[in-house]
């Protein structure tokens, strides 16, 4: 997939208008309204219990629409909540693997999910830097550095159209983060749509492309960042 050439209108990704999630007997989304086109990286920054991470497990398609309209990729959200995880990558405070399973073995699964290439799978590993003597190695003998890497390999092997990282930046050591966002700035310039939740805003401003609010459950658009990797 492409990206839009500059200057051309990209087709919106994610589209939530009005959007109330409850989670218990608390609603963590409130009226939530957020339009994200392709190709964009959108920051979320707001507090801790503000609704960042349920936003991000909303456009997953783990968390109901009791309220309000949401698409994603084209989905309703609210009657085809199954179909749209195929193609979004969701990647939380765990990361997901299976323990017992490899490196490899880790990748190699979430890759065979949309019938990727060997050699897919093997770029993958390269880029998030779990290649080689670390391949074979059982996730849980892995730090918690290495564990973030393979689960960012799972990620990019899978092909999402929408990736939606919730602290992505955790974990990693210097060349880490600096690899996670080339990988990212790539995926975006592919097409790719990207909703990253950070507390880390000086590292994750610099590769947005728009920065949100999200304040008691509510989207508030803060404008795109001057120092945006697209204009």
């Amino acid at each position: 997939m492409s990206g839009a050439t500059s200057g051309e209108a990209r087709p919106s990704v994610v589209s939530l208008c009005d959007v109330v999630a409850i989670i218990g007997q608390f609603p963590a989304l409130a009226g939530a309204s957020l339009e994200v086109a392709e190709g964009e990286i959108v920051l979320l920054r707001g507090p801790n219990g503000a609704g960042k991470t349920t936003l991000l497990r909303l456009c997953a398609g783990l968390i109901a629409v009791e309220r309000g309209t949401a698409t994603v990729v084209g989905f309703d959200l609210s009657t085809q909540r199954e179909l749209v995880r195929a193609h979004v990558g969701l990647l939380g405070h765990q990361n997901g693997l299976y323990l017992d399973l490899t490196v490899e073995e880790n990748v190699r699964f979430w890759a065979a999910t949309v019938q990727a290439t060997d050699d897919e799978t093997i770029t993958a590993m390269a880029k998030m830097g779990v290649d080689g003597r670390l391949a074979d190695v059982p996730a849980r003998k892995l730090s918690a550095g290495q564990k973030r890497r393979t689960s960012l390999a799972c990620l990019v092997a899978r092909r999402a159209r929408v990736w939606l990282l919730d602290e992505p930046h955790a974990g990693l050591d210097a060349a880490g983060r600096d690899e996670l966002d080339d990988t990212l700035r790539v995926a975006a310039s592919s097409g790719a749509t990207i909703l990253i939740a950070s507390h880390e805003l000086e590292r994750a401003g610099g590769l947005a492309t728009r920065t949100v609010d999200v304040i008691a459950g509510q989207v508030h658009d803060a404008g795109r960042s001057e120092r945006g990797t697209r204009s």
